[in-house]
């Protein structure tokens, strides 16, 4: 299943299911009350679904089999919001080699020093934690922050957990899952490089209103199969820019779940972002973003993730 928050005729977020081939969202609280005569406190929003987990899915399923027309809206006619509007928590990755090659060899041509691969990379999967209130969806605007001349996007997919869990082994992992769903990660690219040098961050870096950009709905594992398989494109104003493949994660998700739970409860709602694919990024390629571009990330199975770069205090 693809399932979204949206905001339809109800004029206030809401939960759905995304049929694609009939171009609809299915309002899932009022097909609730449709056909069970009844409000449904699970389907009220994404959260409350992943907690109410297999049972709670096994009743969206059956309201999708039904399929309530009075229930469902014109998916082009509402506004796709972030999946997860404010998850628990937001977590970033780093868990492909070839970007992490390609961005130290930049700063190396850009500054005249040599950078090495960190021998701790290889050791054990390495994230950061962010700011889960900047989280927008698809066609929102990302907004220029004003302290930044250099703006950069990141392609990457996310996984959200639905199980929460301690001490989950990398074999189990896949049960902790809820789904999958693309993930932008913004940067302002010289405020990151200046604060790192410090030997803490990123924070301004990455911490802006709108930075984090999550959609255009969650694909069930059981619909998506495996992630570690799916192609990856980014475009800019439609000009292919990058992509590559999950396939080539060094630490896959289920490394990255086993090593975030090391001694850590990891909980049901939280996010966690793969890190950027190679050539994932415009300063991996020695390019740079303007006003008013506009960036597509697809990923195989999932669909494509569409913002507009604004600059306001330009």
């Amino acid at each position: 299943m693809k399932l979204s928050t949206f905001i339809g005729h109800h004029k206030r977020p809401r939960l759905g299911v995304v049929d694609l081939e009939q171009r609809a969202v299915l309002d899932l609280a009022t097909a609730a009350e449709t056909v069970h005569r009844r409000t449904d406190p699970n389907l009220v929003d994404m959260l409350s679904l992943i907690d109410a987990a297999a049972p709670g899915l096994a009743r969206v399923e059956d309201l999708v089999r039904e399929w309530p027309s009075e229930a469902a809206e014109d998916l082009d006619g509402v506004k796709l919001l972030a999946p997860v509007p404010i998850p628990r928590q937001l977590r970033d990755g780093m868990a492909f080699e070839e970007h992490v090659y390609n961005s130290r060899k930049q700063v190396e041509k850009r500054t005249g020093r040599p950078q090495k691969m960190p021998e701790v990379w290889y050791e054990h999967p390495v994230y950061y934690k962010c700011n889960r209130f900047n989280v927008v969806g698809h066609e929102a605007d990302v907004i220029w922050p004003s302290y930044s001349e250099w703006m950069d996007y990141e392609l990457e997919i996310a996984c959200v957990i639905g199980k929460t869990g301690k001490d989950i082994f990398a074999e189990t992992a896949p049960a902790h899952v809820f789904g999958f769903t693309i993930y932008d990660d913004f940067s302002a690219r010289d405020a990151q490089f200046t604060e790192m040098r410090a030997g803490l961050g990123p924070a301004k870096g990455k911490d802006f209103d709108t930075g984090n950009v999550f959609g255009p709905w969650i694909v069930t594992p059981d619909e998506l199969g495996d992630p570690h398989d799916l192609t990856m494109e980014v475009r800019v104003n439609g000009e292919r820019w990058g992509g590559g493949s999950t396939k080539s994660m060094h630490y896959t998700f289920w490394d990255i779940i086993a090593w975030v739970s090391k001694d850590e409860t990891l909980y049901a709602g939280e996010i966690i972002g793969s890190g950027t694919v190679g050539t994932g990024s415009a300063h991996e390629l020695g390019k740079t973003l303007a006003p008013n571009d506009v960036i597509e990330l697809e990923i195989e199975k999932i669909g494509v993730l569409r913002n507009r770069l604004i600059r306001p205090h330009a």
